[in-house]
C-alpha cells in the first residue's frame, strides 16, 4: 500500500523558514517522480515543485522559485521542501504526491499524480 505522510508544518512569522518533509513507502522510491502541491483556502491545489527521478532535475513554480527547494533522502524514503523567506501568501495546506512515471513531465498539473498525501498546514502571519 502507496503511503504518503506529511510533516513539518506550522505557524511562522514572515521571512521565516520551514521545512516539510513527507515519508513514503509501499513503492520503490527512488523510481518515481515526486511533487509538492499546496491548497489556500478557497483556491484550487497548485503545483510547487517536482524532483525527477531520471536526471534529479528540479521543478518550481514561479511564485516560490529561489524561496524554495525540494531535496530527497533516498536511505529514509524522505522527500523534503525547504522553505525559505515564507509570505503570508504561501500559507496554505501542503501535500506531497507520487506520479506513475520518472519524470515531472505536465508536472503542474494535479491529475499527473496517482498518490496524496494527507496534508500538513503552514499559515505564515503578516
Amino acid at each position: 500500500e502507496v503511503q504518503l505522510v506529511e510533516s513539518g508544518g506550522g505557524l511562522v512569522e514572515a521571512g521565516g523558514s520551514l521545512r516539510l518533509s513527507c515519508a513514503a513507502s509501499g513503492f520503490t522510491f527512488d523510481e518515481y517522480a515526486i511533487g509538492w502541491f499546496r491548497q489556500a483556502p478557497g483556491k484550487e491545489r497548485e503545483g510547487i515543485s517536482c524532483i525527477s527521478r531520471s536526471d534529479g532535475t528540479t521543478y518550481y513554480d514561479d511564485s516560490v522559485k529561489a524561496r524554495f527547494t525540494i531535496s530527497t533522502d533516498n536511505a529514509k524514503n524522505t522527500v523534503y521542501l525547504q522553505m525559505n523567506s515564507l509570505k503570508p501568501e504561501d500559507t496554505a495546506v501542503y501535500y506531497c504526491a507520487v506520479r506513475g512515471f520518472r519524470r515531472c513531465d505536465r508536472w503542474l498539473n494535479s491529475y499527473e499524480y496517482d498518490y496524496w498525501g494527507q496534508g500538513t498546514q503552514v499559515t505564515v502571519s503578516s
